[in-house]
């Protein structure tokens, strides 16, 4: 950590220095439900919006996505946007193939209507490599992500995938999973903790999932996580906590280390 360390600036939002930041997700499958969502954040202290795209029953008509993606920009005004299709193998509810995943990214990074964009790990090392590229050249901020909602793997393998994404060229690094015991909530932190204080050159998003893992929601400051998710309306994944609790854990976390 230190000097290899690098923090990450999208929009004045310094990401991977003092607090995590707080990532709220936006899951509306209509129109008129996502635009409800974003205008309810603007009253939220939060700092980074998630839209889940794989939830909006548009998915498959891009100049709607565009369209969308275009509303939300304006209502949040200088918010960064971080668009994520979450592919069925990791939790996400849209079918789809490779080519359309591949294809959906690529347009909406050359749109310039999101900052940052979330590509799975797993797509293949060839097709992240050239999403990093194509999205650099339009200079947005890619998370490589990966999640098991069935286990934690070992202490080991989080290091390992997380190693990767950062070697593949990910700007920040992320990985979800789920905790079966409390070791396993101890198993993340620790490979979180390594991460950081061994390999990590970017920042790290890292969590363990449902109630047993909120823990690891509000740890980030002293294990090594730089972004973490939080429910306004919506939960996405199990175990979010609600933004304002999150945030007020936060500060006091932060004021503490301080």
């Amino acid at each position: 950590m230190g000097d290899r360390m690098t923090t990450i600036t999208v929009n004045d939002l310094e990401i991977g220095a003092g607090a995590p930041k707080i990532i709220v997700p936006v899951v509306g499958k209509t129109y008129a439900a996502l635009l409800e969502e974003v205008h309810f954040l603007q009253n939220i202290d939060f700092d980074i919006l998630e839209w889940r795209v794989d939830h909006f029953q548009d998915v498959a008509d891009i100049e709607q996505v565009k369209q969308a993606a275009s509303q939300i920009k304006a209502i949040m005004h200088d918010k960064p946007i971080l668009m994520t299709f979450r592919t069925a193998n990791e939790g996400g509810v849209y079918p789809a193939t490779t080519e359309f995943y591949l294809n959906l990214n690529r347009q909406m990074i050359a749109s310039r209507l999101i900052d940052l964009v979330d590509i799975e790990l797993f797509i293949g090392d060839e097709q992240v490599k050239e999403v990093v590229r194509f999205a650099h050249q339009h200079q947005v901020i890619v998370i490589a992500s990966n999640h098991d909602f069935d286990k934690t793997p070992s202490q080991h393998e989080i290091v390992s995938r997380l190693c990767k994404m950062q070697d593949l060229g990910a700007d920040i690094a992320k990985i979800a999973v789920m905790p079966r015991s409390t070791s396993d909530v101890l198993t993340l932190l620790a490979a979180t903790a390594e991460m950081k204080e061994v390999h990590a050159k970017v920042p790290l998003i890292t969590m363990s999932m449902a109630a047993k893992g909120a823990i690891s929601r509000i740890a980030g400051e002293t294990f090594g996580s730089d972004l973490t998710f939080g429910a306004a309306k919506n939960a996405s994944a199990p175990g979010q906590l609600d933004v304002k609790d999150l945030r007020q854990m936060l500060n006091i976390l932060h004021q503490s280390l301080a």
